[in-house]
């Protein structure tokens, strides 16, 4: 393929961003036309924008640009169903129309420059190229540590995950095709994409503040994110149930021993502090296996229905 052949699309998810997103659409614009005029690209490439169920004017905008130039695209899904399935349907409505897709927030932290330097990646034989953060100097002190420790802890889970990756990524229409026989409802992209295969490779990129608007990650969210992102890929907080389960059992084990011993003895106390104790370890032990077994439950509940991960109500276009 010749490279002023190549069609790409970038995927742009939008929940709320009415107030950023007049600025970082020209950014986007200007990025996808220097690329064009590189040679590095076709002029029939184009950016999607994917309004998940939004409840300002975010549709109405990407309406508008899409008026405005031919190199603009929408699709709005008929409610809010979150990050991960906004991602999956742009890439999904994009497999078969362009040969090769990078998704990008709408915040305009994610360096668009780094584009480029992805498009020369896959020319050079990659199919996945991830976007890394080369560092995290604009993070809080909070925040940097939390987003740390999230990505060791989901490491020692056994999630497969580039560090400091999250979803600014190229992937070819060919990963895709693939990718699309993933049939799960939970999604988790960043886990799921490195289970697919191909030759892939990593950009890294400084990632700056965002341009406008408020996050729509909380730290309430943040901690749900990592707990679907366990459940969904590991079964390993199943294995420390059965390990921690064996370790109370050798405890227990033990403490009859020592109770029959003190019985023996003539030393037994009545003791209510240690009959509390007691009971409050095993009563907690057995409370959190319940959650965390009951979170599982809960994930093979909403898988066996197989409802729609997404649901595209309006096209800025017509088929």
């Amino acid at each position: 393929m010749n490279t002023s052949d190549l069609k790409l699309w970038i995927i742009v998810p939008c929940y709320n961003e009415e107030a950023v997103l007049p600025i970082t659409a020209p950014l986007f614009l200007a990025e996808l036309q220097k690329m064009i005029a590189a040679g590095k690209i076709s002029s029939a490439s184009r950016i999607l924008f994917v309004n998940d169920g939004s409840k300002d004017a975010t549709w109405d905008i990407i309406r508008d640009l899409s008026r405005s130039d031919e190199h603009f695209l929408g699709i709005s899904q008929s409610r809010n169903r979150g990050h991960q399935n906004a991602l999956l349907a742009g890439m999904m409505e994009a497999k078969e129309r362009c040969d090769v897709t990078i998704t990008i927030d709408c915040d305009g932290q994610d360096d668009i420059s780094a584009m480029e330097q992805m498009i020369d990646e896959y020319r050079g034989g990659s199919d996945i190229v991830y976007g890394v953060r080369s560092s995290r100097e604009t993070d809080t002190w909070f925040k940097r540590t939390t987003a740390r420790s999230f990505y060791k802890l989901m490491n020692k889970m056994g999630v497969e995950m580039i560090y400091d990756h999250a979803d600014y990524r190229l992937v070819s229409a060919k990963v895709l095709r693939h990718f699309s026989e993933f049939r799960e409802v939970n999604l988790f992209l960043r886990g799921m994409f490195p289970l697919v295969g191909f030759k892939s490779t990593c950009v890294y990129y400084k990632r700056s503040e965002r341009l406008a608007g408020k996050s729509h990650y909380p730290l309430g969210k943040m901690i749900s994110f990592a707990i679907d992102g366990i459940t969904s890929l590991s079964i390993k907080p199943l294995t420390l149930i059965v390990v921690l389960g064996l370790i109370t059992c050798l405890l227990g084990f033990v403490g009859i021993i020592w109770a029959i011993a003190e019985v023996i003895l003539k030393n037994a106390i009545a003791g209510w502090a240690s009959t509390v104790c007691i009971i409050l370890f095993l009563g907690g032990v057995q409370l959190l296996s319940i959650g965390v077994i009951g979170e599982y439950i809960g994930k093979i509940y909403l898988e066996t229905k197989q409802r729609p991960r997404y649901i595209i109500s309006e096209k800025t276009w017509e088929e």
